[in-house]
């Protein structure tokens, strides 16, 4: 058996001090964000994640998708700790995290603001493929247990289901904001050619 070609290589690390604050916005530095964006808003709304590795995956993959921010309530979610941003593997950094004190009414703010909101729930009759997702968006994602709370979802445009083939009826909300993150990645370049 031949050798690793990998193995001979040195590996590289880059450290990131995770105990040095990380930066939290609210909604005044958001709106001010969105003003001055040159191209339509993409957005990612986390409603209630108390799993710092399930937030940490979720802003890992918004960075690599290229949200331009993360919005969470203050109260009953996880905010930026060093589990969180170790998991997300510098995304924390990359990704601007926004905090804020009333979720629908940064929603309100946010449909004011001409941005569409697209929740996820498995049981919803709409399909997300045959969302559009172009245009200012919003992909909006609730909590591990019990999904979109009743304001949350009242407040979304639309509310799409992930189309699911096998024998799971749900994901882990990282894997499921993946999805719908890409989907969108996807139509938006394509409605771009």
């Amino acid at each position: 058996m031949g050798k690793n070609p990998r193995s001979q290589k040195k590996r590289i690390h880059r450290h990131t001090d995770f105990t040095a604050p990380a930066p939290v916005l609210d909604i005044d530095d958001l709106m001010a964000m969105l003003e001055k964006l040159k191209e339509p808003p993409f957005l990612l709304i986390l409603d209630e994640i108390n799993d710092p590795h399930n937030l940490g995956a979720c802003l890992r993959t918004a960075a690599a998708a290229g949200v331009h921010a993360v919005i969470v309530p203050k109260d009953h979610s996880v905010s930026l700790t060093e589990t969180v941003r170790r998991v997300a593997c510098g995304a924390a950094e990359k990704v601007p995290f926004v905090q804020v004190t009333n979720l629908a009414r940064t929603m309100k703010q946010l449909q004011e603001a001409g941005v569409w909101l697209v929740g996820a729930a498995g049981e919803a009759p709409d399909n997300l493929h045959n969302t559009d997702l172009t245009g200012p968006l919003a992909i909006v994602m609730g909590s591990e247990g019990s999904g979109l709370r009743r304001l949350t979802r009242e407040y979304c445009d639309f509310v799409v289901s992930i189309p699911m083939s096998g024998a799971v009826e749900s994901l882990n909300v990282s894997v499921a904001a993946g999805i719908c993150l890409f989907e969108a990645v996807r139509q938006r370049k394509n409605s771009a050619k």
